[in-house]
């Protein structure tokens, strides 16, 4: 029984319980207006006396009144008659009972039902605002209106809470975005500082590969630190939109990445057509820069990339890129697109390239699709709208079932 109930929505199990306690409640008040008639008309009604005699008046015996019998030819005795009008009676009064009873029942479900959905539809709210409201929406409030009751204080305090979020979520962001700003600088001067001496030939031989490895090391630094920019400035929803051709910026982002492709053996397609949008250069940059370099990166020897922009439907553009590489379970994709987090196999990188494409693309209310391939690696389509909102919202990611 409790395992039933549990079941049940609250506003159902209000309903139920109050038509059970008006149930129980009707079904003793008729149950004794019911065995009260019944009474009162056993204790006023006529007696029954012996049989074969002739009916009289015996105002000397008691004085309560007349005194029937039974004549050989008379048929039923008053008496008998009345007990035969009290039985019809109690019969329809029950009957009447029993519909009057189900009637009640009934009202009071419909009526508790009604009144308990009315109660519960601002829980509703609260309950559709907390599965709704993310980081990437906390500005968002309940602002509930209504009595001063405990649903209000519900609100009141769900709505602090996000207040309390936002503030802690903005002064995150605040300080990677400073503190990935200010390493820009010293990594900037740190690799200036080993290039010249590198390119003037001033380095001994011996030092060398130690100068070569911290100058990948300064690069990668530095690749990280944009990459931490890009997330913190596409988390903010801070944008400077402007025209944007993403296939423009598929011709810089293949060309960007065609020595490391060359070295890797990687032959890179290309089918790029117009694909405006209106969004932030520098972020959308970003964007296809980590989707064709991941696609570079995490690949095969002897692999493949195909890139494909174009216009949408609704007037927006797409990029599409599809890439060889190792067989990646569909369990493994929701990680794949957490800051920091790598596939198994691969060793490349920091792990935020496909976070950054995740964060800009929700900051441009675009969607973004990522499938595994069946023979290895992956498909990854970014669908941005023509016109930037400025609400931004976490992209629908699927996967196949």
């Amino acid at each position: 029984m409790t395992g039933l109930l549990g079941r049940l929505t609250i506003r159902t199990q209000l309903a139920l319980l109050n038509a059970a306690v008006l149930a129980v409640g009707g079904s003793v008040l008729l149950a004794y207006v019911w065995a009260s008639v019944r009474d009162i008309i056993e204790h006023n009604g006529p007696t029954v006396a012996p049989s074969n005699t002739v009916p009289s008046v015996d105002a000397a015996s008691d004085g309560t009144g007349y005194h029937y019998g039974i004549d050989s030819d008379a048929g039923l005795t008053h008496a008998q008659r009345f007990a035969a009008f009290e039985q019809e009676v109690m019969d329809e009064l029950m009957k009447r009972c029993l519909i009057l009873f189900a009637l009640v029942c009934l009202s009071s479900l419909l009526a508790s039902w009604w009144m308990a959905r009315g109660g519960l539809s601002r829980i509703s709210r609260v309950t559709a605002a907390a599965r709704d409201i993310g980081d990437r929406n906390l500005d968002a409030r309940l602002a509930l209106i209504g009595p001063n009751d405990e649903v209000k204080e519900l609100a009141d305090t769900f709505d602090a809470m996000l207040d309390r979020l936002e503030r802690s979520f903005a002064d995150q962001r605040r300080f990677t975005a400073h503190a990935s700003h200010e390493l820009r600088t010293p990594l900037t001067l740190q690799r200036t500082a080993l290039e010249i001496p590198l390119s003037q030939g001033r380095i001994p031989s011996d030092l060398l590969p130690d100068i070569s490895r911290a100058l990948a090391a300064t690069e990668r630094s530095e690749r990280l630190i944009a990459a931490l920019l890009a997330l913190a400035k596409g988390e903010s929803g801070v944008l400077l939109p402007v025209a944007t051709d993403l296939a423009d910026e598929a011709r810089r982002a293949i060309t960007n990445a065609l020595v490391e492709a060359r070295e890797a053996e990687v032959s890179v397609d290309a089918q790029l057509q117009t694909a405006r949008v209106w969004g932030d250069s520098s972020l959308l940059s970003q964007l296809m820069g980590n989707l064709v370099t991941n696609a570079v990166r995490h690949n095969r020897r002897h692999g493949s990339v195909r890139i494909e922009t174009g216009p949408t439907d609704e007037g927006g553009g797409f990029v599409d890129v599809v890439n060889s590489g190792p067989v990646i379970q569909e369990s493994d994709l929701p990680m794949l697109f957490e800051p920091f987090q790598r596939g198994s196999g691969r060793r490349k990188g920091a792990g935020l390239g496909l976070s950054v494409i995740r964060t800009v693309t929700a900051a441009h209310r675009g969607t973004l699709e990522a499938r595994a391939n069946p023979t290895g690696g992956l498909r990854i389509r970014v669908e941005l709208p023509p016109q930037h909102l400025p609400a931004p919202e976490t992209p629908s990611q699927e996967t196949p079932n």
